[in-house]
């Protein structure tokens, strides 16, 4: 062996150990930015709390905290069914009409003060099947005609909202069915009967997110769909299935705001569209698909209500805490996204 062959034989042996360490140093560096990604919503929760029990000692009261969770009831409803379609890359903003037409069709077809109508839980099935429907028909129009979704869910989104103010009758619903209108009256340890579905249905959306196909799948889409497609995968089925979720979960919601307002209201779930997108971006759930998850949603959505319920408490000007809110979306939304810039698409 000549001596450059040695030299070069005991330099490579010499940056062969320093190339590992470099390299284990990188891996530890994205770990540890994957680990903050993961957890910054929930210590950004966590730093509010702190922030605002320091501005107000009656931000941690139980009635506080109990009317937080009471506020976030609705919105989490929503957001878990939004995950279900921005996990795939898609979007649905027909939210607030589904809402409205199922809370009008509820609301004339229980014991009411207007209509002689009275189904009783048939009431609820009617509307949770008229979301059903919508949502249905934004995923089949979006998949199978290859529309995009921010387009047809913009569409249906008008259309549900003229079904409802067409359906409204000539005077405002009263409802006169006890039991319902008890689920957002009568407390059980402090807390009404719509913040244990919303648990309920989260525990249940997760559960169908990480154990069932339908929830794997539509990661994977989000992440590749062309990959998906190549391994003989019905994307088009599981699209659909997203989008029904979605639709199903917001007609909930507009149930869930009848209870609440007790009344019929075609602008029902006028609000409801922001809260649901912007809890999930803020939880880390991307816009382009692939990452995020009901749990992210649901701790974006107690950030959203947590910040929205300590500005009040500290008498912050109306028009100012919207302007805080737009600040915090936007800087939730630049960094969970930032390192995907150079990939990041227009969602489909």
């Amino acid at each position: 062996m000549t001596q450059a062959q040695l030299h070069a034989q005991d330099t490579g042996a010499m940056a062969s150990p320093r190339r590992g360490v470099a390299g284990a140093r990188q891996r530890s560096g994205h770990a540890g930015i994957g680990l903050l990604k993961s957890a910054g919503p929930m210590l950004s929760l966590l730093a509010m709390v702190a922030v605002f029990t320091s501005l107000t000692p009656n931000f941690l009261s139980g009635g506080n905290l109990q009317a937080i969770l009471e506020s976030a009831a609705v919105p989490a409803v929503v957001a878990i069914g939004m995950t279900f379609v921005l996990v795939q890359g898609s979007i649905d903003l027909s939210s607030e009409g589904v809402a409205s037409l199922a809370n009008i069709l509820l609301s004339i077809l229980i014991a009411n003060s207007v209509t002689a109508h009275d189904l009783g839980a048939g009431a609820i099935l009617v509307a949770l099947a008229a979301g059903l429907a919508v949502g249905v028909l934004n995923g089949t129009l979006y998949a199978y005609l290859r529309m995009p979704s921010l387009i047809v869910t913009l569409a249906m989104w008008l259309i549900t909202l003229g079904l409802a103010a067409l359906l409204f009758p000539s005077r405002q619903p009263q409802l006169l069915d006890g039991g319902f209108v008890g689920l957002a009256l009568h407390k059980h340890f402090g807390l009404s009967a719509l913040v244990y579905l919303a648990v309920a249905f989260a525990l249940f959306a997760f559960i169908v997110e990480r154990r069932t196909k339908l929830g794997r799948i539509g990661f994977a889409i989000g992440a590749d769909e062309a990959l998906v497609r190549l391994a003989g995968v019905n994307v088009n089925l599981y699209k659909v299935s997203a989008f029904a979720i979605c639709g199903s979960l917001t007609g909930l919601a507009g149930i869930l705001t009848a209870a609440q307002i007790g009344v019929g209201n075609p602008l029902a779930g006028e609000g409801l569209l922001f809260p649901g997108i912007a809890a999930c971006v803020i939880g880390g759930t991307l816009l382009s698909g692939g990452r995020g998850g009901v749990l992210h949603s649901l701790v974006g959505v107690l950030v959203l209500v947590t910040l929205r319920n300590g500005l009040v408490q500290t008498g912050t000007n109306p028009l100012l805490q919207k302007a805080i809110e737009g600040v915090v979306i936007v800087v939730a939304v630049a960094a969970s996204t930032w390192h995907l810039r150079r990939k990041t698409r227009v969602v489909k």
